[in-house]
């Protein structure tokens, strides 16, 4: 805490004035269709001055953009005029809630409702009218797209551009109480011409979702959240196959999820047999480490607030001292939910997650058990924190077990006249009855994230005891090191729109200092063309001791020994802005005392806007002393985008060391803002070598999800 102010006085912020939008009222009846007609849009102050960030910094825009908002004490309503002057040009493919808007024109809002410049909201829509929301993290640091609220959008297209109408009822977000002000940051996205331009803060430096550098939207209403209530009942009901032998059986039940706003800033909510049938299936990865893989949080219940935990400067997957998936999922297998509880939201400077949740027992799984955990992170100075997290209990019932920790980040988005300069350090403690060796984990975090220079440095320590019951750690028992160090100049007037050179450095020891592995990076070729089309070429010298043998694939063991290889990269990609879109990367080159090949090919292929082909192979081509494998992973998913509120998709994933293929089909109807209808089917193929039949169903399961939410 007593670097705090030394950092402030040497870390001096630069003045900086903040643009606003005054909001206008809603007097008579919004009808969300995409067209403005409504005469409250007339007399509405509006932002037309957005400013190029790509690809002339302060360039005058391709088009006019025009931003107003509205209110009234219940909802938010935002109106977009869209100027194009070749709307034939515009490029827009997907319908599908949450897509991959990146590769296509649309449009991007990030609102702070607590003004404190480091949590926030995000909202996007394309011209097709279809929705992507998420949370802003780590102060802007990077954004969970996983987070859906309740909201709506219509579009309409016409010779001048396109419009749009968004409505963001106060209830589907927290908010600082009676403040008039909020932060706002507006983006517009023109694909074809890889072109960016933002309202506030129009700095290649600075990301959008940082809200410290947003905007004021300014003459809010006093909002209104009535009785505060939400009641969302659920029935889910169909027929499960789980396994060749077993029989087919009917599936039935009931859930309840319950939300009490406490406040405008404060929301309790429990949960009741919890079901997550209409989860998408994770994707099928290959891993050819020692170390296990990191999967993403996909179910709601787990989501909502899920950024209140968020713990430690840029730890992401190397260490998460609450990673929910470890409740209710035990080594892949479902654990039920029977009930939990949620307390998520802020008071004053405060920010505060708590969560509760009972399992039910399930047979030669996991037994019934309480599981907890509390984040609570207080904002000091201008967009700093400090915090503690604590978790207890243990999936699989051991005794003893919770995990303690605090963090630390100071944030500066103004340094040296508006660079970025961030510090972390954090600390964790872990306990279960059992547990030996060094208990605890910490780390330090140097990073300046900036457009020509990217820089980053940190440190972490790792004991050979530190197992957090209800945490995420691929690798115990090491001090890493890291350094990663990208200039990336921008060649105007050339064919090259931005070079990344790009060194990083990662180097493990064991608790003794001793060598376990390291792994160097370079990327002399990197470049992003003016077109949207990328090269790249790299080399990754690494190494590896290994003190106990090590399965790589079936079979085939690598012996203890000291090892040092050489690999090598070629990648190219096409712009995401074509309807035929592929990138192919080729890892070649020495590995461990042998060879690999790794072939991986990602695309998409959207002959309309109702139709889109996502694809993936993955291949990877060893050639050991200790033996040969080869891993082939194929995944396809068919989008069928019928409407904005109305989705079919079909994933279909097969890899040869399973000898599975394995179909999820999702159909998502949002037949109301606030009530979905969901029908997924899964099913799976196996590959029985010891039937004559050889392929042949492994399981399938068919269920129907019905959910309404009650607001009061």
């Amino acid at each position: 805490m007593l670097l705090l102010p030394l950092l402030a006085a040497l870390l001096v912020a630069d003045a900086e004035t903040r643009p606003t939008l005054r909001v206008g009222p809603i007097k008579g009846t919004m009808e969300i269709d995409g067209r403005l007609s409504e005469i409250d849009w007339l007399n509405a102050a509006a932002i037309s001055d957005l400013t190029m960030i790509e690809p002339i910094a302060g360039g005058p825009p391709t088009g006019r953009t025009e931003i107003k908002v509205l209110a009234n004490e219940r909802e938010i309503v935002i109106g977009v005029r869209c100027f194009d002057p070749d709307p034939s040009k515009i490029v827009s493919f997907t319908k599908e809630r949450d897509g991959n808007f990146d590769s296509e024109d649309h449009l991007l809002f990030v609102l702070d409702p607590f003004q404190d410049g480091r949590s926030g909201y995000v909202f996007s829509v394309n011209p097709g009218g279809a929705r992507g929301d998420g949370l802003v993290v780590s102060n802007g640091e990077s954004v969970d797209k996983s987070w859906d609220g309740v909201w709506e959008a219509a579009t309409e297209r016409d010779s001048e551009g396109w419009s749009a109408e968004i409505r963001i009822p106060v209830f589907s977000i927290n908010f600082a109480k009676r403040l008039a002000a909020w932060g706002l940051n507006v983006q517009r996205r023109i694909q074809r011409n890889q072109e960016t331009e933002r309202w506030a803060a129009a700095s290649r430096d600075t990301k959008v979702y940082q809200t410290a550098r947003s905007g004021l939207l300014t003459d809010l209403p006093d909002f209104s959240l009535g009785h505060g209530v939400s009641f969302r009942p659920a029935v889910v009901g169909g027929f499960d196959h789980p396994s060749r032998d077993s029989s087919t059986s009917a599936t039935g039940d009931l859930s309840l999820d319950m939300a009490k706003r406490l406040g405008p800033n404060l929301t309790a909510s429990v949960t009741i047999n919890t079901d997550f049938a209409e989860t998408e299936v994770d994707t099928r990865q290959t891993n050819l480490t020692r170390f296990p893989l990191f999967f993403p949080e996909k179910r709601a219940f787990f989501l909502e607030g899920s950024d209140t935990f968020v713990f430690g400067l840029g730890l992401s997957s190397d260490i998460r001292p609450f990673f929910s998936r470890r409740i209710g999922l035990v080594d892949g297998n479902e654990v039920p939910i029977l009930a939990g509880a949620k307390l998520s939201g802020r008071q004053g400077k405060t920010s505060i997650g708590a969560l509760v949740v009972r399992t039910r027992q399930a047979s030669g799984v996991a037994p019934a058990t309480s599981l907890a955990a509390l984040r609570v992170r207080r904002n000091v100075l201008n967009e700093s924190s400090v915090g503690f997290i604590a978790t207890a209990g243990d999936p699989l019932g051991r005794p003893g077990a919770s995990t303690f920790g605090v963090d630390l980040t100071y944030q500066n988005s103004r340094f040296r006249g508006g660079k970025n300069f961030w510090l972390g350090a954090w600390g964790l403690m872990a306990r279960r009855d059992g547990l030996a060796g060094s208990r605890e984990a910490w780390g330090v975090k140097l990073d300046m994230p900036n457009d020509l220079w990217d820089i980053a440095a940190s440190y972490r320590y790792v004991g050979d005891g530190f197992d957090p019951s209800l945490g995420f750690v691929p690798r115990p028992a090491v001090k890493a090191y890291r350094l990663s160090i990208t200039y990336a100049p921008r060649l105007p007037g050339t064919f090259i729109r931005q070079m990344f050179n790009e060194f990083i450095v990662d180097y493990f020891t064991n608790l003794r200092n001793e060598r376990e592995s390291y792994r160097v990076f370079m990327a002399p070729i990197n470049w992003r063309l003016e077109s949207g089309d990328r090269v790249e070429a790299n080399f990754a010298p690494a190494g590896e001791r290994l003190s106990a043998p090590f399965e790589i694939a079936p079979g085939v063991v690598i012996p203890v020994g000291t090892y040092d290889w050489k690999r090598y990269r070629l990648e190219a990609g096409t712009a995401a802005k074509r309807r035929l879109a592929a990138q192919v990367t080729w890892w070649f080159g020495s590995f461990y005392n042998g060879k690999l090949d790794q072939i991986n090919v990602d695309g998409s292929w959207t002959p309309s806007p109702v139709v889109s082909l996502l694809f993936n192979v993955q291949h990877n081509a060893g050639r050991l002393p200790a033996g040969d494998f080869d891993q082939t992973l194929i995944g396809v998913k068919v989008r069928l985008n019928l409407s904005p509120d109305l989705q079919l998709n079909s994933f279909v994933q097969f890899d040869n060391e399973t000898q599975t293929v394995g179909t999820n089909t999702r159909l998502r109807w949002t037949f109301h803002p606030q009530g979905d209808l969901f029908v997924i089917y899964n099913h799976n193929l196996r590959d029985f070598k010891e039937s004559p039949s050889g392929w042949a169903r492994d399981s399938n399961a068919l269920m129907v999800k019905a959910q309404y939410a009650w607001r009061r």
